[in-house]
């Protein structure tokens, strides 16, 4: 491994600062970004060390590469941030969707080909995508479809940045999130569906994160954390 430093985009709350918690943890020099200076200035506080906060936001991709300009080397980025769409073909909402679409396939594009130069050989890269690519719902068809991109983008990534290894994770309902906790019904309703009797938390997404980051054999890998909840 060399020096460089652990990078996750949206890592100012729930499981992207878990994640930056855990690599500042273990001694590394972490950069995390959010959209909000106060929120990445709050997150890089509570973990402290050799944390820091850049600020940009991935629906903007022409303002990243200035953010990222004092970034580097880096031997793992992850790419957490996300945003929800609930918006219905019946009713859509085209600037929501364009937000959504550009955030999460061509802002973690941009990151990628902006930092491309900066990661190590030995580097890996995770992106984040999410089970309504297998479960779809009413509302959910912007969510769907660039959750499936992010498979697509996995893939090539895989052949553009190689040797560098890059996966793909895919959580299910994670019960004890800042935005499911406060959400006790549907909590109740999604255990009861999962063949484990409970949700996953958060603690097991950092823990599957940092298998792929860490795992030198994985490499192109889609994997879906859910509790088997998708087999149903």
């Amino acid at each position: 491994m060399t020096d460089g430093a652990v990078v996750v985009v949206g890592g100012t709350r729930a499981i992207g600062l878990e994640i930056v918690r855990h690599y500042a943890g273990a001694g590394r020099d972490v950069v995390l970004s959010g959209q909000s200076p106060d929120n990445v200035a709050a997150a890089a506080a509570e973990i402290g060390g050799s944390v820091r906060g850049i600020t940009f936001d991935l629906s903007a991709p022409q303002t990243i590469e200035a953010a990222l300009a004092d970034v580097g080397p880096v031997d793992r980025l992850v790419l957490a941030a996300i945003d929800r769409d609930q918006n219905a073909v019946a009713t859509y909402d085209i600037e929501r969707a364009i937000r959504l679409v550009t955030l999460k396939l061509v802002g973690y594009t941009t990151v990628v080909a902006k930092l491309r130069s900066r990661l190590a050989t030995d580097a890996s890269v995770v992106l984040f995508g999410g089970m309504a690519k297998e479960r779809p719902y009413p509302g959910s068809t912007t969510v769907t479809t660039v959750n499936g991109g992010i498979v697509g983008l996995t893939r090539t990534l895989v052949e553009e940045l190689r040797p560098i290894r890059v996966n793909s994770i895919h959580p299910g309902v994670v019960g004890d999130s800042p935005y499911w906790s406060e959400k006790p019904a549907a909590i109740e309703k999604y255990a009861s569906q999962s063949p484990i009797g409970r949700l996953v938390t958060m603690a097991e997404i950092v823990g599957a994160t940092v298998f792929l980051l860490e795992n030198t054999g994985v490499n192109g890998v889609d994997l879906i954390l859910d509790g088997g909840w998708h087999c149903r």
